[in-house]
Parts: C-alpha cells; sequence; structure tokens
C-alpha cells in the first residue's frame, strides 16, 4: 500500500508552495484559454470536432500518410530516419553526432524527447546536451523532470529560481524574474552559437508538402533550428495533418489551448536545409519515432493518438490539480514523460500498463478533460478502459484489469446487487440504515490507506432512496400547488430564460491595417504608418533612439528602394551577417495576418531569417496591400509554400515560465517595430 504513487500524492498534497502553485496555474489558464476562444472566428465545437475529424483521418489511415510525408520530405532535402523504438532514436541521434564530430548540442523542448530519455543517454556517450527552453534549462539544471508539458517549472518559486541559479551558474543572487530571464538569456547565447547540431520537436507535420511545423514563444525553438550547421527533428509518427489548411485549423486550437494565445509568438514552418552558401543549417535530418503508437492505433486506445500536446487536459483535471506532474509515477518510482488524464491514457498505451495502468484510477472521471479538449478526445471512455484492462497494450497484446484485488471484489460485489432490483432495493435500505448511524456518531472509519475520509471525501450513503424522496417531493407538489416554486410567475419567467438567450451588443468589425495594428499593439509590437518617401527617415530616426549605429539587414531588393542607401549615407553601417555586436535588425514581410497581429517572414537568397531573431530588436517592413485577414489565407501563398524555411511573428519574444509571470524579450528581440506602407 505504500506504493511510489501514494507516496508522490501524499508529498504533494503535504507541499503548500506547490498547491499554491498548481492552483494559480489552473485560475490563469483556465481564464486566459476563455478569452482567447471567444476571439475565434467560428464557433468553438464546430472548430473541435474538424479538427477530430482531421486527426482521426491521420490515424486511421497513418501508413499511406507517413509514406507520402517522407517522400515529401526528402524531395525537400531532409534526410528522414524511421525508428521503431527509444533505443534506436537514441542511436540514431547519436550516430548523426558523431559523423559530424559533434560535441555541443542544443536542445528546444520535446515531449518525445523526454519520453525517450535522450539527454541522459546522449551525456552517457559524452555529448554535452544543454536545453534551451527556460523552464526546460532551469529543471535540467536542478536534475528534475519538466512538471508540466507547456510549463516545465511550474512547481517552483522564484526563490528556487535564483538559488539555482546561483549555485550552478555562479551569479549573485536574485529573484527578480525580469533579472532572471536575462541571466538565461546570456547564458544560452553563446550555447546557441556554438552549438555543433541543433535539436527539436515538431509540432505537426504537413503531409501534402512535408513541411515541419514548430511553436514557440521564447524564441529558442527558431535558435536551434536556424544557427547550427545540422538540425534534427525528432516526431512522433502520428503528428500529422494532411494540408496546410488542416495546419490552419490546429494553430487556431492549439495556442489557444496551451497557452490562452490566438498564436504562439513564433510558428516556424520548415521545409528543408538551407540553400544559399555559407548560411545554416546545412543538414536537416528527421527521425520519426514509432516506439509503440503503431500497437496503441491498433488497440481500442487509438483515440489518444489524437492529442495535440496542449496541456489543456491538466489545467482542468482536478487530480492534476492537486498531485501535479511529478505524481505521476510507475509501479517502480519511475516518471510518466505524459502527466495528467492524457499521461494516464498514454503511458500505460506505449510503456505497459502494468508499469503505468494504475495512473488511469487518478482520476474523478468528471469530464472536465474531456470537455477543455480542443480535438474532442472521449478521455473519461479511454480512462475507464485502461482501469478495465481492455486495449491496454504490450507488444499487440491485450493485458488484463490493473485493478487490485479488493477493488475487484467490490466492483463484482456492486455488481451483482445492482443486476437485481430486489437486491438492489434491500441494499438501498441497508445502506440507508448504515447513513443514519454514520450521522449521529463517528464510530465508523475506513483504514488511512484507502485515502477516504483523510484526502478524500466520503460520502454520506442516502438515508432514504431516490424513489422514495421522489414520491414524497411529488405529493408535495400536488398538495401545494400555488406553492412558490410552481407559481405562474417563476413558470414564466424560467421559460422566457430558458428560451432566449441574453441579447449582446455587436462587437465593432475591424478589418485590414486598422484590425492588424490593434492586435500587433495588444502583443507589445509597435506600429508606424508612414509612406515610402518618409520611411528612411523613421528608421533612422528609431535607430539613432536606441544609440544603434549597425543593422542586420536583408538585402535591398528586398526592401523599398534607396532605403539602405539613405541609411549607409546617413552613418548606419549595413550587414547581412550576424554579429553579436549588432542589436537591431532589418527585414521585409511577405504578408501579415490582421485577425493575430502577425507577421510572415520567409527565407531566401538576401532575406537572411537571423535579422529577425538575433538583434535585441526587429524592425519589419510591410505594404499594407500584403495585410491578409485570418491565417488561412496566407500559409498557402505560393512563396510561403516554396521557401526552405518560413517564420510566423506575433510580437517580440516572451515568457512565463518562472511563477506564470510574463517577461518580455527572452532568446529573440525584446522589440518588435513595423513600420508600414500605405499608398
Amino acid at each position: 500500500m505504500n506504493s511510489p504513487f501514494r507516496a508522490k500524492i501524499r508529498s504533494a498534497l503535504a507541499n503548500p508552495v506547490l498547491q499554491e502553485a498548481l492552483d494559480a496555474n489552473a485560475q490563469r489558464r483556465s481564464e486566459a484559454r476563455q478569452e482567447a476562444f471567444d476571439s475565434l472566428p467560428e464557433d468553438w465545437h464546430t472548430l473541435r470536432r474538424r479538427a477530430h475529424t482531421i486527426r482521426a483521418g491521420i490515424v486511421d489511415f497513418l501508413d499511406e500518410h507517413l509514406l507520402e510525408f517522407i517522400q515529401q520530405a526528402q524531395n525537400n532535402g531532409i534526410i528522414v530516419h524511421r525508428v521503431a523504438t527509444a533505443q534506436d532514436a537514441v542511436d540514431c541521434i547519436a550516430r548523426i553526432a558523431k559523423d559530424n564530430q559533434a560535441r555541443l548540442i542544443a536542445k528546444s523542448k520535446s515531449m518525445v524527447s523526454e519520453e525517450i530519455n535522450l539527454n541522459q543517454a546522449l551525456e552517457a556517450q559524452g555529448f554535452q546536451v544543454v536545453e534551451t527552453d527556460l523552464g526546460e534549462y532551469i529543471v535540467q539544471l536542478r536534475g528534475e523532470r519538466p512538471a508540466h508539458i507547456i510549463t516545465p517549472a511550474i512547481h517552483l518559486r522564484r526563490q528556487e529560481v535564483g538559488n539555482t541559479f546561483q549555485e550552478k551558474l555562479g551569479v549573485p543572487y536574485s529573484e527578480d524574474i525580469p533579472q532572471l530571464v536575462q541571466v538565461a538569456r546570456h547564458t544560452l547565447r553563446e550555447v546557441f552559437l556554438e552549438a555543433d547540431i541543433g535539436i527539436s520537436g515538431v509540432n505537426f507535420g504537413v503531409v501534402e508538402d512535408g513541411t515541419l511545423c514548430l511553436l514557440t514563444n521564447e524564441g529558442n525553438g527558431r535558435m536551434v533550428t536556424t544557427l547550427p550547421p545540422i538540425h534534427i527533428a525528432l516526431m512522433g509518427i502520428e503528428r500529422l495533418v494532411p494540408t496546410r489548411v488542416d495546419l490552419a485549423v490546429m494553430l487556431q486550437l492549439l495556442p489557444r489551448s496551451a497557452t490562452g494565445q490566438k498564436i504562439t509568438v513564433y510558428t516556424s514552418l520548415i521545409r528543408g536545409p538551407s540553400t544559399i552558401a555559407g548560411i545554416n543549417p546545412r543538414q536537416r535530418h528527421l527521425v520519426l519515432l514509432d516506439n509503440g503508437r503503431s500497437a496503441v492505433r491498433d488497440s481500442a486506445l487509438r483515440e489518444a493518438l489524437y492529442c495535440i500536446r496542449c496541456g489543456a487536459c491538466l489545467n482542468a483535471c482536478p487530480v492534476f490539480r492537486e498531485i501535479g506532474g511529478h505524481g505521476y509515477v510507475g509501479q517502480h518510482g519511475e516518471s510518466s514523460p505524459y502527466p495528467g488524464p492524457i499521461g494516464s491514457v498514454l503511458s500505460p498505451g506505449l510503456f505497459t500498463a502494468e508499469e503505468f495502468g494504475h495512473l488511469a484510477r487518478a482520476s474523478t472521471l468528471c469530464g472536465a478533460c474531456k470537455e477543455t479538449c480542443p480535438v474532442d478526445i472521449d478521455l473519461p471512455k479511454l480512462l475507464l478502459k485502461v482501469r478495465a484492462g481492455v486495449g491496454t497494450v504490450r507488444r499487440g497484446q491485450i493485458t488484463t484489469p490493473n485493478s487490485p484485488a479488493a477493488l475487484s471484489l467490490g466492483l463484482g460485489i456492486f455488481t451483482w446487487l445492482a443486476t437485481s432490483r430486489v437486491r438492489f432495493t434491500i441494499a438501498q435500505r441497508v445502506a440507508g440504515t448504515l447513513g443514519k448511524l454514520i450521522a449521529r456518531s463517528n464510530w465508523i472509519r475506513l483504514p488511512a490507506f484507502t485515502g477516504w475520509g483523510y484526502s478524500k471525501d466520503f460520502p454520506l450513503p442516502a438515508i432514504k432512496p431516490f424513489r422514495d424522496r421522489f414520491a414524497e417531493q411529488t405529493a408535495a407538489v400536488i398538495n401545494n400547488p400555488a406553492s412558490e416554486n410552481n407559481s405562474p410567475d417563476t413558470q414564466s419567467t424560467s421559460a422566457v430564460n430558458n428560451g432566449h438567450e441574453e441579447l449582446k451588443a455587436t462587437p465593432e468589425v475591424i478589418l485590414g491595417s486598422a484590425r492588424f495594428a490593434k492586435e500587433l499593439t495588444a502583443l507589445g509590437g509597435q506600429i508606424t504608418f508612414c509612406s515610402t518617401e518618409n520611411l528612411a527617415s523613421h528608421v533612422l530616426a528609431l535607430l539613432q533612439s536606441r544609440g544603434s549605429d549597425s543593422v542586420l539587414s536583408w538585402t535591398q531588393e528586398h526592401l523599398p528602394a534607396n532605403l539602405l542607401s539613405i541609411l549607409i549615407r546617413s552613418g548606419i553601417r549595413i550587414t547581412h551577417e550576424a554579429q553579436p555586436s549588432i542589436h537591431a535588425g532589418m527585414t521585409g514581410a511577405l504578408a501579415a495576418v490582421a485577425e493575430s497581429g502577425t507577421l510572415v517572414l520567409p527565407d531566401g537568397a538576401g532575406r537572411p531569417l537571423i535579422a529577425s531573431l538575433t538583434p535585441e530588436i526587429h524592425i519589419a517592413i510591410l505594404s499594407e496591400e500584403n495585410i491578409y485577414n485570418s491565417l488561412g489565407d496566407v500559409l498557402s501563398l505560393p512563396q510561403l509554400k516554396q521557401a526552405n524555411a518560413a517564420v510566423l511573428i506575433s510580437g517580440p519574444s516572451r515568457t512565463a515560465d518562472i511563477e506564470m509571470s510574463l517577461t518580455i524579450g527572452v532568446h529573440g528581440p525584446r522589440e518588435l517595430y513595423v513600420f508600414c506602407l500605405q499608398g
């Protein structure tokens, strides 16, 4: 009875700091999520059903989709490695690193890498692996596992982060969150610039053209996929969408569910390696991992593969909100890489029910996880299947129920009673009598190991069966027709409230450049509308106000005429190669999305994406005529589909990984200025 799982639960319940952090996370995520979904251009339920259909279609025909996706990715120049097991994936990545004499590896957040224990395996072979997501970096320094899919360091307070940085990095102790973020920015900048390999996860792979899509807010995902000479993407075989139109659906749902944003700050679209001399990455590898997914697909748990890893079910789950991510451990104390309701299904499916099947009992089956899931996964149904042992897999075989013998006996007795009206009626009468005795005295108490009466509330049996109570209430209504609850006025009011929704004022419809400006400003960006003739003077004034005399820029053919020559005559040095001393970068923009305040930047000759990434200030030049209303309008633009890499940018980089306190300027620019050309 003193299992590691129960020990973790007791420890979590007794930790006031963790309880406070989990409560704050749940409240803030819920409020932000609701506000973000209120801004959807169409009904939430309709959109999530569409997403469910998309994901179901992928899983139903996974083999065919995978073959097409792999062919398209290879046509784009990506080297694809399809691996069966966690060890195969580790061996594959280690082999790529050894073949290229790599030593320093920079990683962005990847749940698949947690699943296969990639960091530990590579470090055992002599490689230095550094997590670059702020939350992941903090827990790596502490030797811990992530506590949440989205917010890895949710369990830590700023004081603990300050102590960790002081001990591990040798910096002065600080509790100031912006200062702690800048310490991480300064330390990790050298890692990005010196890394031999960058490893990232993949949020979605697009079947029709082999595109890899990666979402991030801090900018570290862009760093590891842009700066090192070799990029390795690690992806579960199920993370596909058929087309870019389907990708647009997912991009409307994932950020809103995960962080309460309309879209993440950076959405990277990667098709292949750089084709420009001297520009990284020279190689892109894609490691496609099965690791039990095919077996889950062929079982009754196949719906779990629809998951897009937003973490919304964790935030909604009352059990997760009490025990946190570190509470989900196996029979032998091994942490589950996927906590919460989805983890309680995925972990038994991928890593055996014998080790993780008990996690499915860490659920109230209240249905909150299903209601909040953006792809409408029926998690309560799947949890019940794991509890019953139906559909959980191990090497393709069905396992036996994982419930304890005492629970199985109790359920068997209940089934025997409930399947006979006479037996059930007698049982209700006995339970009612027992309820009276318990209500009058406290002489009945369950053993502490059950949790009932200690960490769980134990409801008293009903003194009267429902049938008796219903009959009494019906008789009371018949004998009292003029009672308050049955009065004509009450009935009339109720009918009105149930038949009509409260009228709301129609919000003002803001289109085009005005809406784009509103959304961009809300995200922390700044915009100036001007003409081509006075653009240079505006840019020069901004640079002078920031004390910048050098700019990392796109080349002249991709910017308005004479802009660079005017800046050069004014004493501004223009370069097209990244240099640490340059604090301002300037780019054009292929397009913009009005509904989310998003800029669209493709790479190519003369258009280095690092100009929008490594400097502290990003200046973007946008033509007003290139502002589109929705994300779906721009994802299929020919120039965007042909680019080897592209990025969608929504504001300056940001993080909320320390106490969920929003801090601007992590690994990407701290400031974003858009000059929108009119006329």
